[in-house]
């Protein structure tokens, strides 16, 4: 469509979030800030804490969310209807653990 501004890529469709508490008006932007956020930012194949995460969403974006946010958003990217990432997870401490996400066919270690 010309004139527009595509704010969101195909990897991330609008509208394709559900659940019981869902509600469209009220939580689709957010949402889809949020996940499209977190995939930008985790792309870059870099290990990090559910409060890096938050802090860089802040830091660098100006986007506020929370751990169970955030946490959320990371299960929604494994989904294949936000691109199927595959969200690796290992434990850095007792009481943390480390993420980072990468397409499908692209996992690197």
């Amino acid at each position: 469509m010309q004139g527009q501004i595509a704010l969101f890529s195909e990897a991330v469709p609008l509208a394709q979030f559900d659940g019981e508490t869902y509600e469209p008006m009220l939580d689709q932007r957010r949402l889809s800030t949020q996940l499209e956020a977190i995939r930008e930012l985790m792309l870059d194949n870099v290990w990090r804490t559910l409060p890096q995460i938050v802090l860089a969403l802040r830091s660098r974006k100006g986007i506020h969310a929370t751990e169970p946010g955030v946490s959320a958003r990371l299960r929604d990217l494994r989904k294949s209807k936000f691109g199927a990432y595959n969200v690796e997870r290992r434990r850095q401490s007792d009481h943390f653990f480390e993420y980072r996400i990468a397409p499908s066919a692209e996992v690197q270690d």
